[in-house]
């Protein structure tokens, strides 16, 4: 999108950003649900037993990343739903942030 500002005119971008919005804002929110429901499903089949000694380093890492998942999921869900923006964090570089950390938790958790 960035791009598009350095070879559009500011009407001409405009009038992509909508046109490519108005497909985001029907696949996203469909994608998102989908996502929430099946981390929790995964995570229910996933975690496991408890040992007495604590929680094993997958069930740690798995705890984390299902943690931001939900507080990303929940965010999603009231914004697209509910129209109830965040309080705080408002861009999207911090919700992206969130993304990539989870990729990596997802990568070090079979370490």
């Amino acid at each position: 999108m960035s791009k598009m500002k350095q070879t559009l005119s500011a009407d001409e971008h405009a009038k992509a950003r909508e046109a490519i919005m108005m497909h985001v804002r029907k696949v996203v929110p469909k994608a998102l649900i989908v996502a929430v429901v099946t981390g929790l499903y995964l995570f229910s089949q996933a975690f496991g037993e408890i040992a007495e000694s604590g929680m094993t380093h997958f069930q740690i890492l798995l705890s984390i990343k299902a943690f931001l998942g939900l507080w990303l999921g929940f965010r999603g869900i009231n914004q697209v739903f509910f129209k109830i923006q965040p309080w705080v964090f408002k861009s999207h570089i911090f919700p992206f942030t969130l993304v990539i950390i989870i990729i990596l938790l997802s990568q070090f958790m079979y370490l």
